[in-house]
């Protein structure tokens, strides 16, 4: 009898979702409420947590988490279209459940930290103190709605254009091993290059399952009303995004190769060609 392969690959969708947020959300909630050190920090953190949720999931779904990544692959045909729904739904689910571990360790600190800043005169309540440290949890634009699309459709497609780039087995793709540390750091230097605009979601998910999460434990409305409802950019704008980037690569790059199997160094495995296999099956 033929295993349900689905099945494990939307449990590994959302266990390296939910350790990409558990472990991203971490860190700024310690910078965010402990005040312990800076944007740096928390881009690299976001690398890693890339890194580390891609290690997770890679073996069995090809580590997407993330629904740009998911539409861009399946609009390309490495994905049937019937997996695209299961597949997002995992991603969100992880990413609400990643952000509810971090909001379980952390949500004293944030609580303490809310009742300071009343008590510096900086807020008039609790509440609204809390409200403004929900940036713990998802993205906020330092601009206005336009601009916050234009940043993360620039950031989502940079970002699948590198990763069609790394993992293609005709262009020079790293070792199997490698591959998510590789992806790690494309994530930090978007972050480096384009953070500072509105927080580079680059992750419809990333970005969705915290805003629920914090919808249902304390935050109320304000997560879907505040920035002039911008919740919707880091969904649609990101699957945008994506598929300019990875049909960027397609049309500007791959067509130009020539198949490089026959010259490899024989027991080197590409990531991109297993996770191919995996995905067709």
């Amino acid at each position: 009898m033929r295993r349900n392969t689905l099945t494990g690959e939307l449990v590994a969708e959302f266990l390296g979702a939910l350790v990409l947020i558990a472990l991203g959300e971490g860190v700024v909630a310690s910078v965010a409420a402990g005040g312990n050190s800076d944007f740096l920090m928390i881009t690299f953190a976001w690398g890693f947590a890339v890194t580390m949720g891609v290690y997770v999931a890679g073996g069995l779904s090809g580590a997407h988490l993330n629904p740009a990544v998911t539409i861009a692959l399946a609009a390309r045909g490495d994905l049937p279209w019937r997996k695209v729904a299961p597949y997002i739904g995992a991603q969100v689910a992880g990413a609400f459940c990643g952000a509810g571990i971090a909001l379980l360790d952390y949500y004293k600190l944030i609580d303490k930290h809310a009742s300071d800043l009343v008590a510096a005169g900086k807020f008039p309540d609790f509440q609204s103190a809390k409200n403004s440290l929900d940036g713990i949890f998802f993205t906020h634009p330092k601009i206005d709605l336009v601009s916050g699309f234009i940043d993360q459709l620039i950031g989502t497609a940079l970002l699948l254009l590198l990763i069609r780039a790394v993992t293609d087995t005709r262009n020079s793709s790293p070792l199997s091993n490698l591959g998510p540390v590789v992806v790690g750091l494309i994530v930090v230097v978007i972050g480096m290059s384009f953070g500072t605009m509105a927080g580079y979601a680059i992750n419809p998910a990333r970005d969705f399952g915290p805003r629920l999460l914090t919808a249902a434990f304390g935050w109320g409305s304000v997560p879907f009303t505040e920035d002039g409802g911008y919740w919707w950019v880091p969904i649609v704008a990101p699957i945008i995004g994506g598929l300019i980037g990875i049909y960027a690569y397609d049309f500007g790059i791959r067509r130009f190769l020539i198949e490089k199997g026959e010259q490899r160094v024989p027991g080197e495995v590409v990531e991109a060609e297993t996770v191919r296999q995996k995905l067709a099956s």
